[in-house]
């Protein structure tokens, strides 16, 4: 049945997808995280060694 495996890989396809999609989201949120981090400890290494001065 042609129509069946029209539909099967359209199927596929789209769970292939979304599963890329979840996965490139995930990476992006913890990259925002990990810099928001690197930010944070900057700012504080330098108010920090600020006040020595």
């Amino acid at each position: 049945m042609p129509l069946d495996s029209l539909v099967l890989t359209v199927v596929i396809a789209a769970v292939f997808f979304y599963v890329l999609y979840s996965v490139i989201r995930a990476a992006v949120r913890d990259g925002i995280l990990q810099a928001d981090g690197r930010r944070e400890q900057k700012s504080q290494v330098e108010f920090t060694s600020g006040d020595e001065r």
